[in-house]
């Protein structure tokens, strides 16, 4: 490659978004037949398709189920496919009578808060047509578990009859979501305004990651965005209290997560970036987690953390965080060396709110050995496997099912 193809090719890698199974982009042709919407609903900050339960005439037994983060706005028959596909999560649900109602947002990056207005809205809007009187499960994927849980605690404190019976959340980050500071750091490390970039530091993701890198600062730490929303949380009572509450984890709950060894090469790269290295989460002060080379203006920057605990390998939903970094690189010529494809992205304790994920003892206690009451959830369940964060499973999916309301 001549040092012009080298120099465009540092500059467009940044093209992508770190997605979840239930939020990637689509192929061009769905794998998955979707059916069409019985309604569709342009709703504040979003929208939803309905999807009437076997038998019924309109909305008589409601599960609202809100989409996840990523950037843009959201794709409901991708949403659809994904939460069907490889376990029929919503043709079970229609099949026992049950009404699908998919909530999307028209930017998945926005505020947690702005999001919470289309959930709010939603829940009205169901509300308003449903025929009779039967008590609703209202919930989401990941971020969407916490926007659901923000809209349901915000109405209860205005005295809204919001007749939700159940809750949930599906690998929801309630203590907080990891994403390595190291990629952070890279996504701005790029010399050019690009997407990676802007999903790492939008609103969203400033709430939910545990530990946020500041472009600007350069400062690794919680960002102000995550104070404030979970001071707004505790505002609202912190969690809804007339519905039960049920939270699913993809992470293990027996202390288990991947086999990472901190410290350790994570990514290797060369031709593009060349030298450029992420390393696996380490515990200590002033721990090397990526050193980060460009030539394209020149520049290198070493990013350290300081008392993390071994983030990467602890039980929790999976992300491909590095594989999906590595696939771009190497699309535009880089070589790599990926050694971690995957590493945790909601540790189970966050899932199932049990703990807080500062301390490593925590990270990785034994959830199945505590005192559930422990949690700030009614029930909960943890995967017996490490799987992909948000990962509809026969497991997961049929535990949810068993404890919809009458």
């Amino acid at each position: 490659m001549s040092e012009q193809q080298d120099e465009k090719a540092e500059q467009s890698v940044g093209e992508f978004t770190l997605p979840t199974p239930l939020s990637s982009t689509p192929p061009v042709q769905l794998p998955y037949p979707v059916p069409e919407p019985d309604e569709q609903w342009q709703l504040p900050n979003g929208y939803a398709h309905v999807y009437y339960g076997e038998r019924n005439q309109g909305i008589v037994r409601p599960v609202i189920m809100a989409d996840g983060f990523n950037l843009g706005r959201s794709d409901l028959k991708w949403l659809y496919a994904g939460l069907d596909r490889d376990y029929p999560f919503l043709s079970e649900l229609r099949r026992r009578g049950r009404d699908v109602i998919l909530l999307g947002f028209e930017e998945r990056s926005a505020s947690i808060l702005d999001n919470a207005q289309a959930a709010y809205a939603c829940i009205m809007r169901t509300l308003s047509e449903q025929l009779g009187d039967a008590g609703m499960t209202v919930g989401g994927f990941s971020m969407g578990g916490m926007v659901t849980r923000y809209a349901l605690a915000q109405m209860e404190t205005q005295r809204m009859d919001h007749r939700t019976r159940l809750y949930f959340s599906y690998d929801s980050p309630h203590r907080g979501a990891v994403i390595p500071v190291g990629l952070q750091a890279f996504s701005h490390f790029i010399p050019v305004a690009n997407d990676f970039a802007r999903q790492m530091n939008s609103p969203a993701a400033r709430q939910m990651l545990w530990r946020h890198y500041d472009p600007k600062s350069g400062e690794i730490g919680i960002a102000p965005e995550r104070t404030e929303f979970l001071q707004r949380l505790a505002d609202v009572g912190n969690w809804p209290r007339i519905p039960r509450i049920l939270a699913l984890a993809n992470g293990r709950g027996d202390g288990t997560g991947l086999p990472i060894t901190p410290g350790e090469t994570a990514l290797k790269v060369d031709r593009i970036y060349p030298g450029t290295t992420f390393y696996t989460q380490a515990q200590g002060k002033d721990v090397i987690v990526a050193e980060l080379k460009r030539r394209f203006p020149k520049a290198e920057k070493i990013i350290k953390t300081s008392g993390f605990p071994e983030l990467d390998g602890a039980p929790g939903g999976t992300l491909r965080s590095y594989g999906i970094l590595a696939d771009m690189l190497k699309k535009f010529g880089a070589q790599v060396d990926l050694r971690h494809e995957e590493v945790c992205f909601v540790p189970s304790i966050s899932a199932v709110s049990i703990r807080d994920i500062d301390a490593q003892k925590d990270l990785y206690v034994n959830i199945d050995e505590l005192d559930p009451s422990e949690s700030d959830v009614d029930d909960f369940v943890c995967s017996s496997t490490t799987t992909a964060h948000t990962a509809i499973t026969e497991e997961l999916g049929s535990w949810l099912l068993d404890r919809l309301p009458d």
